[in-house]
């Protein structure tokens, strides 16, 4: 049936059914984030102990760590066309079941053989989870709080983290490795419940015809705006569309929007943030710190602060807007970074250096959540129309876990070659490249309809003056303004 042979819309569900439904969605969201979290960290305190059981050498150590970022590449690269293919709920189902699966195998591997091959696979529901998590959220919420809805996919990423080096440091008195790597499993499994309960998203249900069913859902999850009238307009724009191959990102009007996503993913991650996460007790250490306790407890008070900086950028990510979110991020990280340039050049590494050292630390990380860590979602799933959307969240995200695949593999070899002073000199110079990029190629996108943001990219990167001049824009009979912020 096509869009315009529907029949009357359906009535609007009630306020408690809608509201049980948001919590369902907020809830899988945040479970599947706190999974990814914990397991992304899981291995910095892990990796000290079992590179003694399994007699690892430095190579072996950074294989270990680089094998599940290279199969989150894969993950990404392969996330955009499942979640067309099979919808975005699949994707998520296929995510917390593997979760499940493969964080109990590395848990249980005889040998660092077994324990890189169950990496690798867990890598590959890393990736598709990265893809299909925000973009289920942005395509379930209403655009005055999508900003918020996707960003709280990073605070929960960010908790999962924060509550992975908490267990590292309670389970490192007894060198509790395969606990460390296994306890995620639970609430992996555990998320399947809420999933089966809920739709896919109705964009997706209109990229794949089903528009009755397009309406009912769209009638749940955004109770602010006309079913029927929004569903129209979706499938509008999506007529609009060529195709969801990533060729057509190379093409006009969304190359530019390519470079863009591109290069914000690259950025994202080869200034170094992961460095920190997973390498922290290497860093601390060098900076002076003795003993596992404190090696393993000051990253908790890092991620603790990064979770606070999270927070706070939900609170104004749909008041004060993007650019504004991501520029002081960026701004912050740099001046950090020159701190913690100075503090390893002076080469006396104790005392107040040493605090001074922990300090700008800390606030790299949060600085980072605060900005990259929480707008790369929501760029990710703003950036294009429906029916590239999917393809634009996968090349991205592919972009982005290179870089972390670099950082990942050569940090501790740079730290050993160059020293950290030029390390961390080296990355302040690709965070000052990134705060450049930013300026010059981030769209403010706050309260605008995810259909309105086609025209920016139409209009050669600028806020067409109307609508028509460019083809779709703003979703006509919306109840929320384009401009509107909550």
């Amino acid at each position: 049936m096509s869009i315009a042979t529907l029949s009357a819309t359906p009535p609007p569900p009630s306020s408690k059914a809608a509201h049980r439904t948001g919590r369902l969605f907020a809830l899988t969201g945040a479970v599947v984030g706190v999974v990814y979290g914990y397991d992304t960290g899981s291995i910095s305190g892990a990796l000290v102990f079992l590179s003694k059981d399994f007699h690892l050498t430095e190579a072996e150590k950074g294989l270990v760590n680089s094998i599940l970022v290279g199969g989150s590449i894969i993950g990404a690269m392969i996330g955009g066309k499942l979640a067309d293919a099979l919808g975005r709920k699949a994707a998520m189902l296929i995510v917390a079941g593997s979760y499940a699966v493969f964080v109990a195998l590395s848990a249980l591997a005889p040998n660092v053989v077994v324990l890189d091959v169950v990496r690798f696979l867990l890598g590959i529901a890393i990736g598709i989870s990265i893809v299909a998590a925000p973009l289920y959220v942005a395509e379930s919420t209403p655009a005055r709080i999508r900003g918020a809805s996707v960003a709280a996919y990073q605070v929960a990423t960010v908790a999962g983290i924060v509550i992975t080096y908490f267990v590292n440091w309670g389970l490192s008195g007894g060198g509790h490795w395969r606990w460390m790597l296994g306890l995620s499993a639970i609430p992996a499994a555990l998320v399947l419940i809420p999933l089966l309960r809920l739709p896919d998203t109705p964009r997706w249900y209109v990229l794949k015809g089903q528009t009755e069913r397009a309406v009912e859902v769209m009638a749940v999850t955004d109770p602010d705006v006309d079913p029927r009238t929004e569903v129209a307009a979706v499938g509008a724009a999506l007529a609009e569309e060529s195709g969801g191959s990533a060729r057509s990102l190379l093409r006009k009007p969304y190359a530019r929007a390519a470079l863009f996503v591109v290069g914000l993913g690259f950025f994202c991650q080869i200034t170094g943030i992961n460095a920190v996460t997973y390498y922290s007790p290497q860093i601390f250490e060098e900076m002076g710190f003795t003993g596992s306790g404190q090696n393993f407890l000051l990253p908790s008070f890092v991620q603790l602060a990064s979770l606070a900086a999270t927070v706070l950028a939900i609170l104004i990510i749909d008041r004060m807007g993007r650019r504004v979110v991501l520029l002081s991020g960026i701004g912050t990280m740099v001046v950090m970074l020159a701190v913690l340039t100075a503090v390893f050049g002076t080469g006396e590494l104790h005392g107040a250096t040493t605090w001074v050292g922990f300090a700008a630390i800390l606030l790299f990380t949060a600085a980072f959540n605060f900005g990259f860590g929480s707008l790369i979602w929501v760029y990710a799933s703003e950036a294009f129309p429906a029916q590239l959307r999917s393809t634009g969240a996968s090349v991205m995200l592919t972009a982005d876990l290179v870089a972390n695949l670099l950082i990942a593999q050569f940090f501790p070899s740079l730290m050993a070659w160059a020293g950290a002073a030029r390390t961390f000199a080296g990355l302040g110079v690709l965070a000052l490249a990134a705060l450049v990029f930013a300026a010059v190629t981030a769209p403010e996108t706050k309260g605008r309809q995810l259909e309105e943001i086609q025209g920016y990219w139409r209009n050669g990167g600028r806020w067409p003056a109307s609508p028509a001049a460019v083809g779709p824009g703003p979703l006509s009979g919306s109840a929320v303004p384009p401009t509107t912020t909550s």
